[in-house]
């Protein structure tokens, strides 16, 4: 269990990020990944800032807003801005450039950027996103990430999965791993939920495995993300 107060956090005025992962100038040995997932950062940008021009390599970089409007530019010439519902995946493979800025000047952009260890190097690099509707995630574990182009979601280079739900009190799902040999991290962003005998609240995550399955109970109104990725890289 990570509890959210015990997450890594670089505040720069312009930025507050919370990191589940070491990054940056936060450096935990206990908690440097957990298998191909590498960062997990919690990011809440000033209106009108951003990250300028930077470069990625090997990595597939998946980011999720979660309020406002984050709007992308990168090496391979797309421009997007991507808001609250969309998801969108890059590999950066062998070698890309990219920006990241708050498109608003009046309010504050809030989105995870996540980091999966590819399970080849060197590849073209790619960039893809979706929009998600809030019907698919209602009492429901909606995937958006998956290794196959061609199923729900976008895809990335890992055997990996993401799924993400807004549940109800009291609504009770199971999550049936698509690889037993794989591990799930939870990472609650919202309300209270109990996985098995452990309680999560906001911002909490929770690393399972040697499991088949996991259930999950809503202890109210509960945002979550499930997020396979293989143990054992």
């Amino acid at each position: 269990m990570h509890k959210s107060d015990t997450r890594g956090n670089a505040n720069f005025g312009w930025l507050n990020s919370y990191h589940s992962f070491s990054f940056g100038n936060y450096y935990n040995p206990e908690r440097m990944n957990f298998g191909a997932l590498r960062v997990l950062n919690d990011d809440t940008v000033s209106s009108g800032k951003g990250f300028g021009k930077h470069p990625h390599d090997n990595m597939e970089i998946i980011s999720i807003p979660l309020e406002g409007d984050l709007e992308h530019e990168d090496s391979m010439g797309n421009t997007a801005v991507i808001k609250q519902g969309d998801v969108q995946v890059m590999s950066a493979g062998t070698g890309i450039f990219h920006s990241e800025y708050n498109k608003n000047s009046d309010k504050e952009v809030k989105f995870l950027q996540i980091w999966i260890t590819p399970d080849k190097k060197n590849v073209s690099p790619r960039y893809d996103q979706i929009s998600i509707d809030d019907k698919n995630l209602k009492n429901n574990l909606h995937q958006i990430i998956s290794p196959n182009a061609n199923d729900t979601g976008v895809w990335l280079h890992q055997n990996a999965w993401f799924h993400l739900g807004n549940l109800e009190n009291e609504n009770t799902q199971t999550y049936t791993l698509k690889d037993k040999k794989n591990g799930v991290y939870a990472f609650l962003l919202e309300g209270n939920v109990s996985i098995e005998d452990q309680v999560m609240e906001q911002r909490d995550g929770l690393g399972i495995w040697d499991v088949e399955q996991i259930k999950i109970k809503s202890n109210g109104s509960s945002k979550i993300l499930l997020i396979e990725v293989p143990i054992t890289l």
